[in-house]
């Protein structure tokens, strides 16, 4: 695992920024602000990634009547965003390190418009010295408009900002190959592409985030598919983000080996956006079996045999195969009106171009 990276998205969760009477850790947020900063100091670039916001408003607001879910969520968010930023402001500021806050939502990475405007901020940000803290704006991202977790906005952002490594921070230190609390279990240190992991990881989730080890798993696969080297270890352990760059190999954490080959922009957005697909390609055996091997192929009018949803061109579309199974996402070039139109004909120009493909 040992490299020298130049940029790195570091993700934060609210179990290593929150005690256990669910206040902010001030103590740990110092502790890990000292360590980005010593990163920076060395020349690389970070993108912090970091809960807490919901945590740190529900220990400064006590409500005076009983609020649903979603209000409570909105209100604390509201609240905890602004002390959680303002702290974070001022430890950086004792390191002469400007910060700039970005709050998104999911929405914000459905259009390729909107997911540049976003990459073009942060770059702007960090060519002139300012580490981005990013966050999803919790006070307007409800029910289905919402991240699964930090961790999946931490994996659109490394993804997005062309990062050499995310490192997620959890309160355990990484993926163990039985129960964290069983004496005989220990960390797998590495994991490879398309390693089964299905007998280890447990679905249990934190008491303060929304996600669990099953979702860090997910999105550490898919994001070291991209090439992107993903690490997850134990936020709680001191001078944790300078061991794991500097003497990764006595470090206790999980690393997924990320893949060699070059993934382009366009992909790496393609591949994050399955959950804004309007509607799906359901394709035949023999498309499948090309679009499965290492061919490089768009998906043609001949190979599809049915069309759900409607969608317009460059909308996101799930590609399903003939078992029914979803095999990836894809932008169409043409709304579902001329797709029906001309499915299952030889000659007509493909419906998803190869650039705009990716298969899981």
């Amino acid at each position: 695992m040992k490299q020298e990276f130049t940029r790195v998205a570091v993700k934060v969760g609210s179990n290593v920024l929150t005690r256990q009477d669910g206040t902010l850790d001030v103590t740990r947020m110092s502790a890990l602000v000292d360590q980005i900063a010593e990163l920076h100091k060395d020349g690389v670039e970070v993108i912090l990634i970091s809960s807490g916001a919901v945590a740190s408003g529900k220990s400064e607001i006590r409500t005076t009547k009983k609020l649903d879910s979603v209000d409570q969520r909105q209100l604390f968010s509201a609240v905890g965003q602004a002390k959680l930023i303002n702290r974070y402001y001022e430890l950086f500021r004792d390191h002469n390190i400007p910060v700039g806050q970005v709050l998104t939502t999911k929405e914000s990475f459905g259009t390729r418009r909107h997911y540049l405007n976003q990459k073009n901020c942060m770059t702007v940000m960090l060519e002139n010295g300012v580490l981005p803290i990013v966050n999803e704006n919790d006070t307007i991202s409800v029910t289905e408009l919402m991240f699964t977790d930090n961790d999946e906005l931490s994996g659109l952002i490394a993804s997005m900002m062309d990062a050499q490594a995310l490192i997620i921070l959890s309160n355990i230190d990484g993926i163990y190959n039985g129960s964290p609390s069983d004496p005989s279990s220990s960390v797998i240190r590495e994991i490879g592409h398309g390693e089964d992991l299905s007998n280890y990881i447990q679905a249990g989730k934190s008491c303060f985030g929304r996600g669990g080890m099953l979702t860090k798993t997910n999105i550490a696969r898919k994001v070291a598919d991209e090439g992107i080297s993903v690490i997850i270890a134990n936020g709680k352990r001191d001078n944790i983000l300078g061991d794991l760059l500097k003497q990764p190999e006595e470090t206790v954490c999980t690393h997924f080996v990320p893949t060699k080959a070059p993934v382009s922009s366009v992909k790496k957005w393609i591949a994050h956006s399955e959950g804004f697909a309007k509607g799906e390609l359901h394709i035949n055996e023999q498309a499948t079996e090309i679009l499965t091997s290492d061919h490089a192929v768009s998906i043609l009018p001949v190979g599809i045999v049915g069309i759900e949803g409607e969608f317009e061109k460059d909308d996101i579309v799930r590609i399903i195969d003939y078992k029914g199974n979803a095999i990836g996402v894809g932008k169409a070039n043409c709304n579902s009106l001329q797709a029906r139109e001309v499915m299952g004909k030889h000659g007509k120009k493909e419906i998803v171009h190869y650039d705009y493909l990716y298969i899981e």
